[in-house]
């Protein structure tokens, strides 16, 4: 097991020493739609995760034949990824993302337990692989948002994705690329700007996180 990826790069942001508001966030959507990717991209620290080599041993159960654009991916996440984000003196983000293939959804509703929110991750070449995660997120009522991974495919507007997933008008819809820190970086504070939004009204009834204009460089 491959417990890190890569060292962080200069000019990140050393965690806050005594934070005391962890919050957790969890990047969920179909198999090989970036959510690794997303968590190496933005995590300030070195990412913990828990990718394998795809063997022999796989075919039939992780086949790839028919899944557009991950034909060529030669491993996958069969635990989960783990990356951490300081937002400011008090609270860090801390980033759980979900492994895709349907036979580790089993823990799925295990990272879900405690989560602030979610980010799905979507490929418009493969939308019906994000049904069931959205299923879940509104079934244990997970505030989410939805973030499209641009894989260069066919061009669909935003109007469209929505309609496709079927979403409610309130949940926030954005594009991303998964592999540049600062797009990551806005899907972030698009879900945290999303949640204060929904927290607003209970603001005097709880103590909400802190949600910064700008995060770590």
């Amino acid at each position: 097991m491959d417990s890190a990826t890569s060292e962080p790069p200069s000019g990140r942001r050393e965690p806050a020493a005594g934070a005391d508001n962890g919050l957790k966030v969890v990047i969920v959507g179909g198999f090989g739609v970036g959510k690794t990717t997303l968590v190496r991209s933005v995590s300030e620290i070195r990412p913990l995760n828990t990718e394998e080599t795809m063997t022999e041993a796989g075919q039939g159960v992780d086949d790839l034949a028919d899944l557009d654009g991950v034909r060529t991916k030669t491993s996958t996440t069969v635990a989960f990824d783990f990356g951490r984000i300081t937002l400011d003196e008090h609270n860090v983000l801390y980033l759980f993302g979900a492994p895709g293939q349907e036979r580790f959804w089993f823990l799925w509703d295990r990272l879900f337990s405690g989560t602030l929110g979610a980010v799905v991750l979507v490929d418009s070449r493969r939308i019906e692989d994000s049904w069931y995660a959205i299923d879940r997120l509104e079934h244990h009522r997970t505030p989410f948002i939805v973030a499209h991974n641009d894989f260069g495919g066919p061009h669909h507007t935003l109007e469209q994705l929505r309609e496709a997933l079927d979403l409610d008008p309130e949940v926030p819809l954005v594009r991303c690329d998964a592999r540049t820190r600062a797009s990551s970086k806005d899907v972030l504070i698009t879900l945290l700007e999303h949640l204060r939004t929904l927290y607003a009204p209970h603001a005097t009834q709880a103590r909400q996180p802190h949600v910064p204009q700008e995060t770590a460089p």
